[in-house]
Formats: structure tokens, C-alpha cells, sequence
């Protein structure tokens, strides 16, 4: 490891040993004492690691040194194969040291909401929009994650121009961060007589899900309409003004929940859409002003990014960012083989701000 990184390492481990101390007096108010609490909590990890790769390096010093003087030839082969045993260990534990110290996104722990809406390709692209929102449904139920339908503006054919949905669960935006950006599908579709593939796409949206503590919404800005339902669903839901749509006048937002019969249930969803598209929008600004860390991520989250292309006559799945191809459709399609685009991408991402932190 280099000299500054070793500082580094020597700094946290002074640091994490003063927190414990401060924590273990007395005359600390409430809010310093969660405060420290906190910084302590977050550094334990670090050190552990640390601790880890010091005894192996104390061991390998020691273990060299009886390999080198002792007359006994049993115990100089016995120390020879703990020796390579700890050579071959040494990497991953300064690898898992580096990984340790890489900045966490503050938001990986959040719920999600997903959005996908059909894109160009007319019936077939809100096809594929269905498709890909069961896919996303289907990889959260395999996963134990919550899946609530916020909203569905179905074509009648089965297709859906958009879908919105919340995901609850154990790491839910750090999974699916990565699937924003546009998903392309090449298939021969059913309503084809001549069998000719082709070509459409659909958007993906994956926004951490905001609290009310971290989007504070003025009821001023605030546009409010409510008007009946259409579409699916039934009579019942028809005889009342039950559907809203509300605009968020300074940045011309719009949310539209008609699912619930309740006025009021479709209210509130649709302000916890629009508080984490306000979050999103917030986040995306901090990420665009640290222009170097964002060259060192797999995308960008921008939805005008192709990243995805399913090509259905060839059973293949290819993401761009990684030139990752898989074939095997029908696995990723019903959520089965989605970890594996997934596990690699943010392999690919882990890779690639490790490198900058070493450069």
C-alpha cells in the first residue's frame, strides 16, 4: 500500500480509538453524543478491516522469520504452506481495506419508486413497457421486496404507457439504481403478420424514495385538480371525482394517481412521487457538480441513456455500459437472471471509483 494511504489508515485508527474514548466519559450533550455515536459506528467497520490486515501482516513477519531459523525441517514446511496461505490472503485484505473507504451513496439504503413508460415503437413499445414492470416486479418478490402499483395508464391491448410502483426493502435503490435510462427491445410482435422484428423502447426511471424530513413541499406551490378516473378498473370507480393530479408550479411537475378510490389515498401518493422526483432532481444537481466522480460511474442515471437492448429472436440481453451479454432472455424477463446484469454493473462501478481513489 502507499505511504498516504497508510497515514490515512493510521489517522482513522487514532480517530475511531478518541471517539470510543469521548463516548466511554462523561458531560457529552444528547446531540453530540448521537453525533459521535454515528462516526463511530461508521468508522467500526473500516477498522475491523484494518485491524484484519495488520495481525496478517504481524503473522507473515513472524511466519517468514521461523521459516528462515528454525532447524526443524517439519516446522520449516508447516510455516512454508501458512506462508503462501497468507500471501494469497494479503490482496483481498488491502482490497477490502480500499473498498471500505470508498464514499457510501448516502441514498443506497432507500425504498424506490419505479417509473417506466413506453417510448418510441407506438403498441409494441407499451408492450414492452408491461413486460419490463412485471420483470422488475417479478425480481422483487424473488428478492422479499414490498411491490405496490401507484399507478397503471394502460393502452387496452396490454400494454401500459406508464406504470409507477414503490419498492420496499433491504437495499432496494442500491440494487436498481443502474436500471434508469432507455431499454430497447427487438422482437416480431404479436400483431406482426409478416414476422419482420421490430425495433422499440421503453424508459426507465429508479428515484430513492424521499421522506417528508428531505423534501420539504410548500402547499402554495402546489397546483391541485381532481377529476374521475379513466380508464380500467371498474363502474365504481368512475362515480366520483376520486382521481388527482397535482403540479408543482416552480419546476412544472406533474404526478396524476388515479388508482384509489379514496381522493385522499391519491393525494398522498402522488405527493410521495413528486417528493422523490424533487429529490431526484436535487440529487441529480449534486452529482453534475462532481463532474470527476461522475466520469468514474458505470451511467449516469440520465433516462435519455440507451443502456439495455433485448433482442428476443436471438434470446439475448446486452448492457451497453459493461458490453455484458447474456443469453438467456427468459431467465432475466421473469427476474431470475436479473442479479447477474446487476451484480456485475455495480462491480463495474466499484471497480471503476476504486481506481480513482488509487490514482
Amino acid at each position: 500500500m502507499e505511504s498516504s494511504l497508510e497515514a490515512h489508515l493510521e489517522q482513522l485508527v487514532r480517530r475511531h480509538a478518541e471517539l470510543r474514548d469521548a463516548l466511554g466519559g462523561s458531560g457529552l450533550t444528547g446531540v453530540d453524543f448521537a453525533r459521535l455515536s454515528k462516526e463511530y459506528s461508521d468508522l467500526s467497520p473500516i477498522v475491523d478491516g484494518i485491524d484484519a490486515l495488520h495481525r496478517a501482516r504481524d503473522e507473515l513477519t513472524s511466519l517468514s522469520g521461523l521459516a528462515q531459523s528454525s532447524e526443524d525441517a517439519e516446522l520449516r514446511a508447516l510455516a512454508e504452506d501458512e506462508l503462501q496461505i497468507l500471501r494469497e490472503r494479503l490482496p483481498e485484505l488491502e482490497q477490502q481495506v480500499k473498498l471500505s473507504l470508498l464514499p457510501k451513496d448516502a441514498d443506497d439504503a432507500r425504498n424506490a419508486i419505479l417509473e417506466v413508460r413506453a417510448g418510441t415503437g407506438g403498441e409494441e413499445a407499451a408492450l414492452f413497457a408491461a413486460t419490463l414492470f412485471r420483470m422488475y416486479q417479478r425480481y422483487a418478490a424473488l428478492r422479499g421486496w414490498r411491490f405496490e402499483i401507484l399507478d397503471l395508464s394502460e393502452t387496452g391491448l396490454g400494454g401500459f404507457k406508464e406504470a409507477t410502483a414503490s419498492i420496499t426493502g433491504r437495499d432496494v435503490f442500491a440494487r436498481l439504481k443502474f436500471e434508469s435510462g432507455v431499454h430497447r427491445v427487438q422482437r416480431v410482435p404479436e400483431t406482426e403478420a409478416s414476422g419482420r422484428i421490430h425495433t422499440s423502447a421503453a424508459t426507465v426511471a429508479v428515484l430513492p424514495e424521499a421522506e417528508e424530513v428531505d423534501i420539504r413541499i410548500d402547499e402554495r406551490d402546489l397546483r391541485i385538480d381532481v377529476f374521475r378516473s379513466s380508464g380500467p378498473g371498474g363502474q365504481s370507480v368512475n362515480t366520483t371525482d376520486s382521481a388527482v393530479r397535482i403540479t408543482h408550479l416552480p419546476t412544472g411537475l406533474v404526478v396524476i394517481q388515479q388508482d384509489e378510490k379514496s381522493q385522499h389515498k391519491n393525494k398522498a401518493r402522488a405527493l410521495k412521487v413528486l417528493r422523490s422526483r424533487l429529490y431526484e432532481m436535487e440529487r441529480q444537481a449534486r452529482d453534475s457538480a462532481r463532474a470527476a466522480e461522475r466520469k468514474s460511474q458505470v451511467g449516469s442515471g440520465d433516462r435519455s441513456e440507451r443502456i439495455r437492448t433485448y433482442n428476443f429472436p436471438q434470446g439475448r440481453v446486452t448492457d451497453h455500459r459493461i458490453n455484458l451479454t447474456l443469453y438467456k432472455i427468459d431467465k432475466v424477463m421473469s427476474g431470475e437472471a436479473l442479479d447477474e446484469i446487476i451484480d456485475a454493473i455495480l462491480a463495474e462501478d466499484q471497480a471503476a471509483r476504486l481506481a480513482t481513489v488509487e490514482g
